[in-house]
């Protein structure tokens, strides 16, 4: 069966001309199926709103994206209890050069996979992460935002395809710590939870926003700062969060260890008892 999926119809090859292809120009959105329902689909839309708005692309109305990711799971026969489905919307075809008008005519593509959750012993033991060489540019117009440019995440994850790390943290030219390459991190000190700012680089991840909101309900603050490499020699509790795994503590970066304590625990525990099946462990 085909995976991707547009107007309704199998897709096979993108326009040579299609400008997500010829420079990026484009958003994606990865959204985890979860007993047949998008998880966290109001935080989706409105970050690919604010792409759109940003790119000057016309955003597909919500309801015309809900029905395209539900007919790709339906046509490409994707189990729906726990699966993956992805939303292409770039600028669409058009002329060579950069510069260009609105988008009134965007390529919209969706893609339905299959996928398997994490093994347990990651969220019961924690994970292995890789301390990444490659820098991530700072003062991006569209820092947050998950554009199609990822050639900085790709290779920083190149870095340690061989090691076998599950993920690597990136920093900024000023050894700020971002986030992964396909997640958000935050640390825990003396009971205190942060997360780096992303106001000059990195994606802003809807489980991300979903944790922070969740644990401010609860009364939990977690602050945005800047979190300097230096300072994770300090640091008591490590955790990343994405929108297909939920929240996985860390155990381990180059040579810094911390244990899986009480207060990631507990924002498993949370996290899990509003919506993320994953972090019930």
């Amino acid at each position: 069966m085909a995976d991707w999926f547009s107007n309704g119809e199998a897709v096979g090859h993108v326009d040579a001309s299609d400008r997500g292809m010829q420079y990026g120009d484009g958003l994606f959105e990865t959204i985890a199926i979860r007993n047949g329902e998008p998880r966290l689909w109001d935080y989706h839309m409105d970050r690919l709103a604010k792409g759109c708005e940003l790119l000057n692309i016309r955003k597909p109305p919500d309801a015309e994206l809900t029905a395209g990711v539900l007919d790709a799971l339906h046509q490409s026969n994707t189990p729906t209890a726990y699966s993956v489905a992805k939303i292409i919307v770039t600028a669409g075809t058009g002329l060579r050069g950069y510069g260009r008008a609105l988008a009134e005519t965007p390529t919209v593509l969706f893609g339905a996979f299959p996928a398997l959750p994490p093994p347990v012993e990651s969220y019961r033991d924690g994970l292995q992460a890789a301390l990444c060489q490659t820098r991530l540019a700072i003062n991006s117009p569209a820092a947050g935002l998950k554009t199609l440019n990822r050639l900085e995440q790709v290779l920083a994850r190149s870095e340690f395809v061989a090691t076998g790390e599950f993920e690597g943290l990136t920093m900024d030219a000023d050894d700020d710590i971002i986030c992964g390459t396909m997640s958000n991190v935050f640390f825990v000190t003396n009971n205190s939870i942060s997360t780096p700012s992303l106001a000059r680089c990195g994606v802003d991840g809807v489980m991300r926003r979903h944790v922070i909101e969740t644990l401010r309900a609860q009364g939990i603050d977690t602050q945005i700062q800047a979190i300097n490499l230096v300072d994770l020699k300090n640091v008591d509790e490590v955790f990343i969060s994405n929108s297909q795994f939920g929240v996985m503590p860390v155990q381990s970066c180059a040579d810094m260890r911390w244990p899986v304590g009480n207060t990631t625990r507990n924002v498993m525990a949370i996290l899990a008892d509003n919506g993320v099946i994953e972090c019930r462990q």
